[in-house]
């Protein structure tokens, strides 16, 4: 286990902790975000965007790919504060690194990322802060975004199925936005899943939030699969019409999105999210939902946290 820095990317400040099985690699020149996470001389789990890496400065919000975090819920120009400040690096240890940004000047809050690494297992804690530095207090909630690379597919938990004659009341929301389209070939809408297809050719954005009392989003691309597990809080306000997962796909890539709730922040006060990441190799899932009932059920017996 190392904490070590590196270049990466076109940017020559970089910090990258292993494990020896999986590596995550952030950025100190902009950020705080995470530009890689995947298995040692294996691919990146994140998207890249060639154009944009090793760029830095500049008052032009730039998505860079990788892992980043938010405050919801979204509007312009608040959300899209442009992250192209240096950020500061805490090494904790040989298992722990933290990014912090400086204050964001337009909104008064503070962004702080903690990466802490299983010793032996493809296992991460992902600890996203924020800290509001105004006078006043601020209703926000934190958002935490992983861009996925392309050709993968999301999977998320759907309620458990119980016929009409048992149960009449609801499960839970799925929140649509004006651009969402279910008839989209990309989504598949099945009793045990909701599964959204990243599609290098489809170029129309879709979107969907769910209040997902589960707690875990998954990412299938090829024979890998990027788990992230958190604590949905139940009675608990979340944004966008009560959604706590939220998946995101265009052209370039699929984003897999976990939010706290609702928060409001007093001068000086701080909100915390939690993600646990797991990156599995040599899954495969298949297409029916029995079958990917079946390879990721002992998955998600095995990561509860």
């Amino acid at each position: 286990m190392a904490v070590e820095r590196i270049a990466y990317s076109g940017w020559e400040n970089c910090y990258r902790i292993s494990n020896g099985i999986v590596e995550a690699i952030a950025t100190s020149d902009v950020g705080p975000r995470i530009i890689r996470f995947g298995f040692v001389d294996s691919e990146n789990e994140f998207a890249e965007f060639p154009e944009q890496l090793g760029k830095t400065g500049g008052d032009d919000w730039r998505i860079y790919g990788g892992h980043r975090l938010w405050h919801a819920p979204e509007a312009k120009p608040r959300t899209y504060y442009p992250d192209n400040e240096i950020v500061d690096v805490q090494i904790h240890d040989d298992f722990t690194l933290e990014l912090i940004q400086p204050t964001e000047k337009w909104t008064g809050i503070q962004k702080r990322i903690v990466i802490k690494m299983h010793s032996s297992e493809a296992q991460v804690t992902v600890s996203h802060i924020l800290t509001n530095q105004n006078l006043w207090a601020v209703e926000l909630a934190p958002w935490a975004l992983s861009v996925m690379a392309k050709g993968g597919r999301a999977i998320l938990p759907q309620p458990p199925f119980i016929p009409h004659e048992e149960k009449l009341l609801p499960a839970r929301p799925i929140v649509q936005w004006h651009y969402t389209d279910m008839t989209d070939p990309r989504w598949i809408f099945g009793r045990r899943f909701i599964i959204l297809h990243q599609d290098p050719n489809s170029t129309s954005p879709q979107k969907l939030g769910i209040a997902n009392f589960d707690g875990w989003a998954a990412y299938s691309n090829k024979n890998r699969l990027f788990l992230k597990r958190y604590k949905h809080i139940e009675g608990a306000t979340y944004p966008d019409f009560g959604s706590s997962t939220e998946v995101f796909t265009n052209a370039d890539m699929l984003e897999l999105e976990t939010l706290g709730p609702l928060t409001t922040l007093q001068s000086s006060e701080s909100v915390e999210h939690v993600e646990h990441w797991f990156l599995f190799e040599g899954v495969t899932l298949g297409e029916t939902e029995e079958e990917i009932h079946a390879a990721l059920e002992p998955i998600l017996e095995r990561t509860k946290v």
